[in-house]
């Protein structure tokens, strides 16, 4: 990608998040000429940057590969901020629990503009190993989150041509549409083998106090698991667990 910078604000504290976050996105060590060209912009230019990451903590870079990747300074800020933060400590407890009912991994995701951000995430050992991690951003039309936050938050499909993550990930527009008006009448949605291959996702909206969807409570798993469609058993967990967090978040309205 090429970086279009905004010319109203400070344009170095732009390019300083641009690389830690395209540095997240990527998720392991990697060279200066592989992220310059990653973010479209001259080597002389981000290795300026790097070694203010580097002199500030955020940023290492190992002495033999002389790559680059993010030290846990990013990581400890985060999970201050999470732990400082009203919904995602409700959620937290919730997330336990419905980790130990069912046997899966558990996350929770709030929407960006372009997709839905994991805030947190409740591993269990799994004969799949699920890589996503939190901070990762996935797509709305190839997650089980994405399609709760088209039903019932708003969100709008990429006006460009959707991604294909794997052979099974829906591209058509109004395929997509028509599931997410499925999702919408009967509260859940699911993504088998549409993000990462062998895996399903099963998600449920969290609402607010006001009825507004803040979130999504998602279990994910071996598709072979939690099956195609998925156990009612494990749906009925899923939504019961959204529901007692947004009762949490003083949310009354029992049909959420």
């Amino acid at each position: 990608m090429t970086v279009e910078l905004d010319k109203s604000v400070n344009q170095s504290t732009q390019m300083a998040f641009m690389i830690i976050e395209v540095m997240a996105e990527i998720g392991q060590p990697v060279g200066l000429s592989d992220l310059a060209r990653r973010i479209g912009v001259s080597k002389v230019r981000v290795f300026r940057f790097l070694r203010t990451l580097l002199s500030l903590g955020y940023v290492l870079q190992d002495p033999q590969t002389e790559k680059y990747r993010l030290s846990y300074k990013l990581y400890h800020l985060g999970q201050a901020l999470a732990d400082s933060t009203d919904i995602l400590r409700e959620a937290r407890p919730v997330m336990v629990e419905l980790r130990d009912a069912t046997g899966f991994t558990v996350s929770f995701s709030q929407m960006e503009h372009g997709g839905m951000r994991i805030l947190d995430m409740v591993r269990t050992e799994q004969p799949v190993v699920i890589v996503t991690r939190p901070g990762a951003l996935l797509d709305f039309h190839a997650s089980a989150q994405g399609k709760i936050a088209l039903a019932f938050g708003g969100a709008k499909l990429a006006a460009t041509a959707l991604r294909q993550w794997t052979s099974e990930t829906s591209t058509d527009r109004s395929a997509v549409e028509a599931e997410v008006a499925e999702v919408r009448t009967r509260g859940w949605a699911d993504a088998p083998n549409q993000t990462l291959q062998g895996v399903t996702a099963v998600s449920a909206p969290v609402f607010d106090m006001t009825g507004d969807f803040v979130a999504t409570l998602t279990i994910a798993g071996p598709t072979n698991t939690i099956g195609t469609p998925p156990d009612p058993r494990y749906v009925e967990a899923l939504t019961a667990a959204a529901r007692k967090i947004s009762r949490n978040l003083g949310n009354t309205d029992q049909m959420t």
